[in-house]
């Protein structure tokens, strides 16, 4: 009997730690009654004042740990844009990069207005407005801490490299639609997850700058590279999953044949594949 129950006391502890792990990762505000609501917001950054908007689920449950995904908009573009999304026949994005829609109910959004419209993160100063924001979220917001996600097109892409560089045991993986090394890359050495898209006729940043931000995270997450370079199959995308990779930490990247653009489809197709392909790349880590 002093055996077993010496066997069963271990047991309890062991269950115990591994629950106090997985409450652990959730954020504090899991079970408060939030404050946070679907609205704009003002907050003081380095002496500047800096916005943003947020986007709770209708059916937002403070005891339901959530995603919590950043999107960050294109230069000349705002964080209402995003919001509101524009015409995709245009070059325009779906509202939230079409990630909403896909959500069910399971994401918090963080959509963040840049100064002067861009992402030059002088000195930092978009990192820290990042970091903030997880802070002031996570203490309002049921957030599961291992689910954070970021994503942007063009400049909103530089951004996310940029966090991903910078914070990378901060965010979860990242998805880099038509984006170049535009934001700085301060650290860059860890493994981030990695999705990334690029049109081979790009006439604003061209494919070779998003070559370059995939290569960073096939190195860092250890990837074996592709040889030949994945190209377009015609008018349709080809998606490259990479082999090889740290447990955790894939990568994805899609070639196709357009120009700067985030709505990009295939032939015969009238539906973006970024959203859906990002949606399915954050969802495995589930």
């Amino acid at each position: 009997m002093p055996r077993r129950s010496n066997l069963l006391t271990v047991l309890s502890l062991l269950v115990l730690g591994l629950l106090g792990a997985v409450m652990a990762e959730r954020s504090a505000g899991c079970g408060k009654a939030n404050t946070i609501r679907s609205q704009q917001y003002t907050i003081t950054i380095n002496g500047k004042q800096r916005q943003y908007i947020m986007k709770i689920p209708d059916r937002y449950d403070n005891n339901f740990a959530h995603k919590l995904i950043f999107t960050w908009h294109q230069l000349g573009g705002s964080a209402q844009k995003i919001v509101n999304g524009e015409n995709i026949n245009q070059g325009g994005a779906l509202p939230y990069y079409g990630l909403n829609a896909l959500a069910n109910n399971t994401a918090i959004f963080v959509v963040p207005n840049g100064l002067n419209a861009g992402w030059a993160n002088q000195g930092g100063e978009d990192v820290t407005f990042f970091d903030e924001l997880v802070k002031r979220v996570e203490a309002d917001l049921c957030v599961e801490t291992t689910q954070r996600f970021s994503t942007g097109f063009s400049y909103g892409g530089a951004m996310s490299y940029a966090v991903a560089c910078a914070r990378p045991t901060m965010i979860r993986a990242i998805a880099v639609i038509s984006g170049s090394q535009l934001s700085g890359c301060n650290g860059g050495n860890s493994p981030v997850a990695f999705y990334g898209q690029h049109g081979t006729s790009d006439s604003v940043l061209n494919v070779s700058g998003g070559r370059q931000l995939r290569d960073r995270f096939v190195r860092n997450n250890g990837c074996t590279p592709v040889n030949p370079e994945p190209q377009p199959n015609g008018q349709n995308s080809v998606k490259t999953v990479y082999q090889g990779c740290r447990e955790g930490y894939p990568v994805t990247w899609v070639i196709h044949r357009g120009d700067h653009n985030p709505s990009q489809t295939d032939a015969g197709s009238s539906t973006p594949f970024a959203p859906r392909n990002t949606w399915e790349f954050f969802s495995q880590f589930s």
